[in-house]
């Protein structure tokens, strides 16, 4: 015994547990302090990714917005219609925020092949719930490159009807006579029946329909809706008003005024004209109570 601690000394033999139970909890310990340490290393790294991914975030939106000013600055000097200039911005802000995830993605660490593995994975969901999406998108392009109407435009779609403010990707946007906003989706929009008031130099035509009883003359009825265009200060004289019979009912005769006014007049023209015909066509006993 002598011998054998001159050669190895106590305090440098390792002491080993000779039960199971302690040589058990000896390994839990090891294992516990193991993944102590991966979660703190995953921790730390998990805060430099977001720190990196904010940085870049905080970078590339700055870069982002001075990118969108300069070519809003480039638009406004070309001789673009309003709405496709609205419409290329929106396109290319979205482009510019879909490379900036994708560098944001790689620089954290996370391989593309991944993220493309997982967009094919859930693309066909993602297609099905935004189908209505695609085609208003495609919509959106069809009507940029038809050019049914433009940036200013009265028209009138899908039962609606407005000036149009602009065309974004998914929505074409009115404005009412009321001053109501209303968003059209382009899909649509561009398949059914579009109605533009503005084709002369924004200049609209308006139109009441009278219905004047039987036995009064004819010309003479026109002679007094004529008169009453030839008066009224906001009424064009090219294209020159109409007035005529347009049609013979049971108990009446249907004529058909219409006149043409600059859009900013055609709300107060339009007014005018139905009290005036009114007033002269009751004053010479030309409409009797029914």
């Amino acid at each position: 015994m002598v011998l054998l601690q001159t050669i190895v000394p106590a305090d440098s033999i390792a002491v080993v547990p000779t039960d199971a139970a302690s040589f058990g909890r000896l390994i839990k310990e090891g294992d516990y302090q193991q993944l102590m340490d991966n979660m703190l290393t995953w921790g730390l790294d998990l805060l430099v990714n977001i720190l990196i991914a904010v940085v870049i975030f905080v970078i590339g939106r700055f870069l982002i917005i001075k990118i969108d000013k300069f070519v809003g600055k480039v638009m406004r000097k070309s001789s673009w219609d309003v709405v496709l200039k609205g419409f290329l911005r929106s396109v290319i802000q979205t482009f510019l925020f879909v490379v900036l995830f994708m560098i944001i993605i790689n620089a954290v660490g996370v391989k593309t092949v991944s993220i493309a593995a997982i967009i094919a994975a859930v693309g066909l969901a993602v297609g099905l719930a935004m189908k209505d999406n695609l085609a208003n998108f495609a919509g959106g392009v069809m009507i940029l490159l038809s050019k049914p109407f433009r940036g200013g435009d009265f028209i009138r779609a899908q039962n609606l009807e407005g000036t149009v403010e602009s065309i974004g990707i998914l929505h074409t946007v009115l404005r009412t006579a009321d001053n109501k906003t209303i968003y059209i989706p382009n899909g649509p929009l561009s398949t059914g029946s579009i109605v533009n008031n503005n084709s002369i130099d924004g200049i609209l035509r308006t139109e009441i329909i009278v219905n004047v009883d039987y036995g009064n003359d004819i010309e003479k009825v026109k002679e007094l809706m004529l008169a009453i265009a030839d008066k009224h200060s906001g009424i064009l004289k090219h294209p020159a008003p109409f007035a005529r019979m347009t049609k013979i009912n049971n108990n009446s005769l249907e004529f058909t005024f219409r006149v043409w006014a600059r859009k900013s007049d055609l709300s107060s023209v339009k007014h005018d004209i139905g009290e005036a015909v009114y007033r002269e066509l009751h004053e010479n006993g030309m409409i009797t109570p029914k």
